[in-house]
């Protein structure tokens, strides 16, 4: 296995979690479903806000990363839902079903051996795929953290 094969594995790896934190897709399956609007002190958004902006944020730095026609986003109005809204299971359900969707093409992306993890992208030179990659790893370990305290605490 050369450098590349290994690093490819260990975003894959990065990605998924698991190593130094939860697996973010067993957290999400097994989260309370009856804490998804509640609220902790500390933590501005309740649990399923927080899925659905690790959601949108997940899917935007994909497009950014795919599409050289890329539209950005207003910050932050456009990367959380509305702070009052309330969600249902169903809510919950689908944000999970996407997130975990665009989780997978991440990942895809990682092995993909046809795809140059270090080259330019065509429309931010100073940006690669293995950059954004990275940040979603980041972003979703970061928010990842904050859900865990939601089932850690009694709310």
């Amino acid at each position: 296995m050369n450098s590349t094969e290994i690093l490819r594995k260990q975003l894959a790896r990065l990605l998924e979690g698991g190593n130094a934190h939860y697996p973010i897709v067993e957290v999400l399956e097994k989260f309370p479903l009856d804490k998804i609007n509640k609220r902790i002190e500390g933590i501005e958004y309740s649990p399923w806000q927080l899925l659905e902006h690790i959601r949108i944020a997940q899917l935007d730095i994909l497009d950014f990363t795919k599409k050289n026609n890329y539209k950005e986003l207003k910050f932050p109005d456009e990367y959380w839902p509305d702070k009052t809204k309330e969600a249902d299971i169903k809510d919950w359900n689908v944000s999970y079903i996407r997130f975990k969707r665009d989780l997978e093409e991440a990942i895809r992306i990682a092995e993909d051996q046809s795809i140059d993890l270090f080259k330019p992208l065509e429309h931010a030179k100073d940006y690669s795929v293995l950059r954004e990659l990275l940040l979603i790893a980041d972003h979703n370990a970061y928010h990842l953290g904050q859900l865990i305290l939601f089932t850690k605490i009694s709310v």
